[in-house]
């Protein structure tokens, strides 16, 4: 599977009361990974709202990927997007097949990067690149660090924080191969708005 567009990630309270219209919309828009994103302690609520999302992505042929928690990707037989806090990416890949997607935040770090290529990420991903109210303790990024990333990792590169249409070119053009976008897709007045949008990005995306 080419890694390549929109990559969409969900927010609890952003989407409180139209969670799945939405995420259908965003889909009906064309992303290409879809990032369930949860960090209640409420387990049994985050396991109904990740099962019916594999679900609606199944009707789609998008994965679903699920942040920081393996225990629950792995019940789902889904990919997995782990911080630099959320245990070992060697040990995490090990348990799963080389098909099965495993993303590593990797902040603004080439060598932490590097280090994740090593141990079987499928993408590596860098920000934040503008202020976001979703991660707004995160050091910045740079344009140059998608350069760079670009020459030294064989990898699909995301790119993600504060991310909107008007910024997205400069970060395709330097080199990200996936653009991660919570408020400026899902923070819409309609689900017709959140399918514009998703369209709008993936538009940006000229074939490699």
């Amino acid at each position: 599977m080419k890694l390549r567009g929109l990559y969409a990630i969900t927010d609890s309270q952003l989407l409180a009361g139209k969670f799945l219209d939405y995420v259908k919309a965003a889909l009906d828009g064309g992303i290409v990974l879809l990032q369930y994103r949860d960090k209640s302690s409420d387990e049994g609520r985050r396991l109904r709202e990740a099962d019916a999302l594999l679900k609606l992505c199944e009707g789609y042929k998008t994965q679903l990927i699920i942040n920081d928690d393996a225990d629950l990707a792995a019940r789902l037989g889904v990919g997995v997007h782990l911080g630099q806090t959320d245990g070992p990416l060697a040990q995490a890949r090990a348990l799963r097949s080389r098909q099965t997607i495993i993303g590593a935040t990797c902040h603004a770090s080439i060598e932490l990067a590097e280090q994740a290529a090593r141990e079987g990420a499928s993408y590596v991903a860098f920000g934040a690149f503008y202020s976001s109210s979703t991660k707004p303790n995160a050091a910045p990024a740079s344009l140059t660090l998608l350069e760079q990333a670009r020459s030294r990792l064989k990898l699909p590169i995301c790119a993600i924080g504060g991310i909107t249409l008007d910024n997205a070119p400069a970060l395709i053009e330097r080199g990200a191969d996936l653009l991660a976008v919570v408020h400026t897709l899902f923070g819409a007045d309609s689900a017709q708005e959140v399918t514009r949008r998703a369209r709008a990005f993936n538009a940006l995306f000229t074939p490699a």
